[in-house]
């Protein structure tokens, strides 16, 4: 029986069991609506390493084996590690790979690879594959803006449109067992989508057509309407690429609100100088390893749809004009 339904979603028989998660922040994203809900706010961006690439590796390699000591595994008894995050060679998750010592998938999709290493791994445990697959991913703001924009000492002004990127670490562990809940019980695969915007300085209006896509796609392919699930969460599109997303879910004939938000909208609170928002894997990473998760296993959410979003470009594709293309993945997490 194909488990693939419609054109992009996948519906999974035997939906994988979220059994564990954890969540590392950095001071700001601490100081944000959510600090309580993480399991670890840094005191300062360094993390006790000498650089800050070191940083953002270690809150990946903690994040995981937190998230696995919560069901009191060792790293030997995982069989499967996806992992990604922004960095060129995807440096972050490779070093904390090299740690960690597991079977190791690397994964690249800008900041749409939490969601794109969920799939995967709920894919390799519902295949049968795996009966024990983590999956993670993280961001540092400096890391970010010293390889994607200035570096920091040179003090260039931001524009109302750009985004700070998220300092986080998140980790999920997947297991083949029964009973228990949250579950990834569907997931739609994104179409890399390209309307022309080329401001790097303005990612979330470039993501946002990318996001309406795979919304409808998994509306479409599961014949469901937008008040099927509590909540709707795109992955960072910030303030500007969400408006632009209600515009466009209206030209589609979808009305999602008022169960629809941004990860990078809800990470921060409104006197954070964030300009349009929060960005990075570690947005959605951050929300859906601490408060959201946090929220599903209480029971006030029951059917979550994280559809995170990443602008597929490069600092050389900008510097040559090029525009941006981009992707969303869907995630659907449910108690059932």
């Amino acid at each position: 029986m194909s488990k693939k339904q419609g054109q992009q979603t996948i519906v999974f028989t035997s939906p994988p069991l979220i059994s564990s998660w954890a969540s590392l922040v950095g001071p700001k994203e601490g100081q944000g609506p959510w600090g309580e809900d993480f399991d670890q706010v840094l005191d300062d961006y360094l993390y006790d390493e000498q650089t800050w690439e070191k940083a953002e590796s270690k809150m990946l390699r903690e994040a995981v084996k937190q998230a696995i000591s919560k069901r009191y595994y060792q790293p030997s008894e995982i069989e499967l590690l996806i992992s990604g995050d922004l960095l060129n060679q995807i440096v972050s998750a490779n070093y904390a790979a090299r740690e960690l010592s597991i079977p190791f998938l690397g994964m690249y999709g800008a900041c749409s690879t939490m969601a794109e290493s969920m799939l995967t791994a709920a894919m390799a445990v519902d295949g049968g594959f795996f009966s024990r697959v983590v999956a993670a991913v993280s961001s540092h703001h400096y890391t970010a803006e010293r390889q994607f924009r200035t570096p920091i000492e040179q003090g260039v002004q931001k524009s109302a449109t750009s985004q700070w990127t998220a300092t986080a670490a998140g980790a999920v562990l997947l297991e083949a067992v029964p009973g228990g809940n949250p579950r990834i019980t569907s997931a739609t695969i994104g179409q890399v989508i390209d309307m022309g915007q080329s401001d790097a300085a303005n990612m979330g209006s470039a993501m946002a057509p990318a996001a309406v896509k795979t919304i409808k796609a998994h509306f479409d392919d599961l014949n469901r309407s937008p008040d099927y699930y509590d909540l709707i969460v795109t992955g960072d599109l910030g303030k500007v690429g969400m408006a632009l997303a209600q515009e466009l879910f209206i030209k589609e004939g979808l009305l999602p609100q008022p169960n629809y938000s941004d990860c990078g909208v809800l990470l921060y609170n409104d006197r954070q100088d964030v300009n349009s928002g929060g960005s990075g894997c570690g947005s959605s990473a951050a929300m859906l390893c601490g408060p959201l998760l946090k929220k599903m296993s209480e029971g006030k959410i029951n059917k979550l749809l994280l559809v995170a979003t990443g602008a597929l470009m490069s600092p050389t594709t900008s510097f040559q004009g090029e525009t941006i293309p981009s992707i969303a993945h869907a995630v659907a997490l449910e108690n059932i």
